[in-house]
């Protein structure tokens, strides 16, 4: 009998999670993900395990079945302060969502992953959950079942309040905005009418969906094909907020995560705002993204 073999089974919709969990073993084949390569280590297995384990359909197979729940990776260590979340929800896109570790050991959630009290658990183990800040609506879904059970505060703009009108913080206006100490919300309107960033220790960037690192073009990027609101805003925005950050870890809800020297993050997020001026509106286009 042959053993199993790592697969992605038809529900794929090509979001790219698992991708960036397994690069070199999962890769995009006629417009959505494929096992283009068998592990053959230890770690190579994990990586596959932990994409599994993101995937938002679950399509991501071993054998005909996925990793059992003992070998849930996640929340997954990023750095010191930063966790992700995996768990990644069909309805939020199949965005990633992230924890991050505040002084006394306190945590917020930056936008949700699926879902059900036992992901929560598995979350509120690392410590209290004080926040869930939401970077724009398409990543809103589950943040009211998640700040409930944790008792957090939910954040969101107004812009975007229809997505959460129960919200306990109404972020307004363009002008940054203090969450707590250490971290500040920076409203970047352009891929929705409400998109927030969130900048905390000068350190960590949760872009959202307004940028990401792109493995095919090998630097910053905006989602052009899939901006909602208005690539125009989106220029304005980055234009307008370039200057005034500083971070050398990139963790966007779509598209690659970065660790760069803060000043050449710098340099390539004004190289950005300059490109993405030079953009024409186009209508949404979900088989133009290039991640």
């Amino acid at each position: 009998m042959n053993d199993p073999v790592w697969h992605v089974d038809h529900r794929c919709t090509n979001c790219d999670a698992a991708r960036q969990l397994a690069p070199g073993l999962i890769a995009e084949v006629d417009g959505r993900s494929a096992v283009v390569r068998q592990p053959r280590t230890e770690a190579e297995q994990d990586a596959l395990r932990a994409a599994a384990f993101s995937c938002p359909t679950r399509s991501v197979r071993y054998g005909g079945r996925g990793p059992g729940a003992a070998l849930d990776p996640f929340p997954l260590r990023l750095t010191e302060h930063v966790h992700l979340c995996g768990h990644n929800s069909p309805h939020t896109a199949g965005a990633n969502s992230y924890l991050l570790r505040r002084p006394g050991g306190t945590l917020m959630m930056v936008d949700t992953p699926r879902f059900s009290a036992a992901l929560a658990a598995r979350y509120a183990a690392l410590g209290p959950v004080t926040d869930v800040l939401l970077t724009h609506r398409d990543h809103a879904a589950h943040g009211r079942a998640y700040a409930d059970r944790f008792g957090a505060r939910l954040w969101i703009h107004e812009r975007d309040l229809a997505a959460a009108p129960d919200a306990d913080q109404v972020l307004r206006g363009t002008d940054p905005a203090p969450v707590a100490e250490g971290v500040t919300a920076y409203p970047l309107p352009g891929h929705t009418e409400g998109s927030v960033l969130y900048l905390a220790d000068d350190t960590y960037c949760f872009s959202g969906d307004s940028f990401y690192w792109s493995r095919a073009a090998g630097d910053l990027a905006v989602a052009e094909s899939v901006t909602w609101y208005s690539v125009t805003e989106l220029a304005a925005s980055l234009a307008r907020t370039a200057p005034r950050l500083r971070f050398s870890w990139l963790l966007p809800g779509h598209g690659d995560r970065r660790r760069l020297p803060a000043a050449e993050f710098t340099r390539r997020l004004r190289a950005l705002a300059a490109r993405t001026a030079e953009l024409q509106p186009r209508p949404v286009d979900f088989t133009g993204l290039r991640w």
